[in-house]
């Protein structure tokens, strides 16, 4: 074989290793763009690029080689389907943030730290500081629990269970999967910060009885110091009950996540 051929062959499959690395990059980098941790602003879009293409580059290895691309309507709506899988993978496990962020919410407006907000990296928007603790602490124990690990191999799976170009078996229950889970996502926040608005609820009311009978202490004052050092005490003895639950959502996200491929 000349030197022509060799070089031409070479070409090629580089080529073939690039198309099939780009295919990958699209449910990847769609998911990328959802995730929680990865997705926000706080995470600029070139380190997102190059984690995609690493990723994908890794995974390729190791799946068979997609179909060839070609302009046509059957390549677009392929494009399309690998973008709806990949979005619909990363916001399973933003929705199991959402729920943090939803108890931190509660939990702030029985503490009187409603009006005490910070930017949110995930949204650009403002939110209370308590939501942010906890969307810290669901990411602490998101890597501490190896979810960026599972998170690799739902997406290995996901290409076994979907391939590339493979049309969607059942999209009414494609559908059904996320307002199912974001159900569950609402339970487990209100949940997870009950019993410190159970507490703080017996609280503000002990003080309203007290206001009641003994006006002249003024005991409005000294409700929302004795409310905050309460929660902060709570939030103290929550912090070490959270792994349990937190892990139960999970794996009740990935679950989710398995069940939009099939």
């Amino acid at each position: 074989m000349d030197t022509v051929t060799l070089t031409t062959t070479d070409g090629l499959n580089l080529f073939g290793m690039l198309g099939a690395v780009l295919w990958h990059a699209i449910r990847i980098g769609a998911a990328m763009q959802a995730l929680p941790m990865i997705g926000g602003r706080g995470v600029p879009a070139r380190v997102r690029l190059v984690l995609t293409l690493a990723l994908s580059g890794a995974l390729s290895a190791l799946l068979p080689t997609p179909p060839a691309a070609a302009v046509d309507a059957m390549t677009v709506l392929t494009v399309l389907r690998e973008f709806a899988v990949g979005i619909a993978i990363g916001l399973m496990l933003r929705l199991a943030f959402e729920a943090g962020q939803f108890a931190g919410e509660l939990v702030s407006q029985g503490m009187g730290l409603s009006f005490a907000t910070m930017a949110d990296p995930l949204s650009g928007a403002s939110s209370p500081v308590l939501a942010q603790w906890f969307y810290l602490v669901f990411g602490l124990l998101f890597f501490t629990l190896d979810g960026h690990l599972a998170l690799v191999r739902l997406l290995l799976d996901s290409y076994h269970a979907l391939p590339i170009g493979t049309p969607l078996a059942d999209v009414q229950e494609f559908l059904a999967v996320v307002p199912t889970f974001f159900s569950t996502c609402l339970r487990a926040g209100l949940l997870l910060a009950l019993p410190v608005i159970v507490a703080l609820l017996a609280v503000n009311l002990a003080f309203g009885v007290l206001s009641r009978a003994a006006s002249q202490l003024n005991p409005m004052q000294l409700g929302m110091p004795v409310a905050l050092l309460v929660g902060l005490v709570l939030l103290m003895l929550l912090a070490r009950e959270m792994q349990g639950p937190v892990e139960r959502l999970f794996e009740e996200a990935f679950s989710a996540a398995r069940t939009l491929t099939g």
